[in-house]
């Protein structure tokens, strides 16, 4: 069993920049794609950007390409997700995800995912 530990999150500015970070308990992270999904209210989920278990490929969604970072570090167990220049469509509860059987077809598709934080509000402030 793997829990996820979401912190970072909070409100910010408009053009303001916030780091997420998703530590992992009870499982390496070497073992484990990691990911990052929002849901803003009255919307479905969205996915953010991943990070492939192996070669640590990375995916963004395209709202998030060029302003958003993942990344992660071994030593910590952690996962991390860079925001900047956040506008106020980016507020949203900001999740952390993660999956062992992930492939790079499936890597933005939350049902693909094994296990779950419990979630960061990040309020973007215009």
């Amino acid at each position: 069993q793997v829990q996820l530990v979401e912190s970072g999150g909070g409100l910010v500015q408009a053009g303001g920049s916030l780091r997420l970070s998703c530590a992992a308990i009870g499982r390496t992270i070497r073992n484990l794609s990691m990911g990052w999904f929002r849901q803003a209210p009255g919307k479905e989920r969205e996915f953010v950007a991943a990070i492939k278990r192996n070669g640590g490929a990375t995916f963004y969604g395209d709202f998030a390409e060029g302003r958003f970072t993942i990344s992660r570090d071994f030593a910590k167990n952690t996962a991390y997700l860079q925001m900047n220049n956040l506008r106020p469509e980016d507020t949203a509860v900001y999740s952390c995800a993660a999956g062992s059987g992930l492939i790079t077809s499936n890597m933005r598709n939350g049902a693909a995912y094994d296990y779950w934080g419990q979630g960061t509000q990040v309020t973007v402030s215009s």
